[in-house]
């Protein structure tokens, strides 16, 4: 793998001697990004606009979506550490470190005639290569984006297709596929690359299911030739400190989505899904992911804008007013589909 690095990168596996410390993710308006790292006595791991403007040159990767934000002011999403990060270019794909954890991103632009299942193949394909190159081992969570997500092409909607081409890669390349599979989201956005930022470790984490859903990798035929290649949520643990990665959430039990065309109906049973999820991490690790005190963020992503206000009187009844929430416009993986929530949750 080519590289340029910033601060004293090495070719070496990071030593396992120390405790990792947790990454951290905010949300804040442009203008806060820098005179907050410099408060916190944070480094960057890695930045992501919804459209706004980045402001300054920042050494960690920064992921520009075209996803609008539909309420309250424009923010972006920062992940940063408290340890020193070594940062890593190459062609399509940039990365920053800190000891065990690793943020990194993969970028390809779609050619014309070119298949999205071919594209995201080749994506995955790089993605692993670089995190073998790097000897971070272990997928902790990983998020997709990429337009017309609902589109067909070659007798395929396009994220069938992108589920086509991720299986494939990830079936050769994963060590233990299936139950490897991290937690994931697949977002359409109105423009741009496919796009896909991840978290990697070289300490591994629980991969699980949701008792209300059917695991996503084993979905029958009837929503594609591959079933999608992600797992409902992540956990991972530190000493006393755990993180657990909620992947995109919808509308969906076993495997069949309920409430077609009633947004605030399938708000509600989201949040049915999220609490199920919620309680099945809880009683897997004994971790407090529904404390008041635990360190929540979540984003919410509507298909159509004029949904939100009844989105957002459905959320009453679940408790992300007292935490940090993004709402987003993209298109979900389902045309049926009209809300989904991801979350990060961090409990001590």
């Amino acid at each position: 793998m080519g590289q340029s690095q910033t601060q004293t990168a090495s070719r070496k596996s990071p030593s396992l001697s120390a405790s990792p410390a947790l990454p951290r993710c905010v949300f804040l308006e442009a203008a806060q990004v820098s005179s907050w790292l410099k408060a916190q006595h944070m480094n960057p791991l890695a930045i992501v606009s919804f459209g706004s403007h980045v402001p300054g040159t920042f050494p960690c990767p920064v992921i520009h979506l075209d996803l609008p934000e539909l309420a309250g002011p424009s923010r972006l999403e920062v992940w940063s550490t408290t340890d020193q990060i070594k940062t890593y270019r190459d062609e399509g794909f940039s990365a920053s470190a800190s000891g065990q954890v690793l943020f990194g991103t993969v970028t390809l632009d779609e050619q014309p005639g070119q298949p999205i299942e071919t594209v995201t193949e080749r994506a995955y394909r790089r993605l692993f290569s670089c995190l073998h190159d790097l000897s971070y081992q272990h997928i902790w969570r990983i998020w997709n984006y990429f337009p017309d997500i609902n589109g067909f092409a070659n007798g395929l909607e396009r994220y069938q297709g992108f589920c086509l081409g991720r299986h494939r890669a990830l079936a050769d390349m994963l060590p233990d596929f299936p139950h490897s599979l991290p937690a994931g989201t697949a977002v359409g956005t109105r423009s741009g690359p496919l796009q896909i930022y991840f978290m990697a470790g070289t300490l591994p984490a629980m991969h699980l299911g949701n008792p209300r859903q059917v695991h996503a990798y084993e979905y029958p035929q009837d929503y594609g030739p591959r079933s999608p290649s992600f797992a409902r949520a992540t956990l991972f643990r530190v000493e006393a400190h755990s993180q657990l990665f909620i992947a995109g959430t919808a509308s969906v039990v076993g495997h069949t989505s309920q409430h077609v065309g009633l947004p605030k109906q399938q708000t509600h049973e989201t949040i049915q899904n999220l609490r199920a999820l919620l309680a099945h991490a809880e009683g897997t690790e004994h971790s407090q992911f529904t404390d008041p005190r635990s360190a929540a963020l979540y984003k919410v992503y509507v298909r159509d804008a004029a949904d939100l206000s009844e989105v957002r009187e459905a959320l009453r009844s679940f408790p992300l007013s007292s935490n940090q929430v993004l709402f987003l416009q993209g298109a979900l993986c389902r045309k049926e589909l009209l809300v989904e929530i991801e979350g990060l949750i961090t409990s001590d």
